[in-house]
């Protein structure tokens, strides 16, 4: 019996895949627990539609993610900290404290968790950011430690 699935099944396949199975295993267990449907016509043509729908939502998502990148090469990220009389800031500057110069200067929310900083930043100068944002997209982002 062909059938598909709704959610990921584990050794058996992803979301939205149209996979065969034998018909005691699809009625006992996958259909009565909500995890696939019948592989009917209007079922697969309901499959095509959110499948379009997705490709283009990535496609969008895609030629943003290409404009923020390149709006954040523009010029460096100015990222204020408190220094003492040496030049050596207090503490060091977190991903927190990026994602919210990014959010302040550019204008575009960054989860800090997506960005990786070089080992400790912990003198004024400028350094280089990563920035992961998932789908093989990825950008190196210059900021600059300015004291307060």
């Amino acid at each position: 019996m062909e059938i598909i699935l709704i959610q990921d099944v584990d050794n058996l396949g992803g979301a939205n895949e149209v996979v065969k199975v034998r018909n005691g295993y699809a009625r006992n267990f996958l259909l009565p627990r909500k995890l696939a449907i019948e592989a009917s016509p209007a079922n697969m043509k309901q499959l095509e539609e959110k499948r379009k729908q997705q490709q283009k939502k990535e496609n969008a998502m895609l030629v943003e993610i290409n404009s923020v990148i390149g709006k954040l090469n523009e010029a460096p990220v100015k990222v204020g900290a408190k220094t003492g009389t040496s030049g050596k800031i207090f503490g060091s500057v977190t991903t927190l404290q990026l994602s919210r110069a990014i959010r302040d200067q550019k204008g575009y929310e960054i989860d800090r968790k997506k960005i990786t900083l070089p080992d400790e930043v912990k003198e004024l100068g400028t350094y280089k950011a990563h920035i992961d944002f998932g789908n093989g997209k990825s950008t190196d982002v210059e900021f600059e430690v300015v004291g307060e």
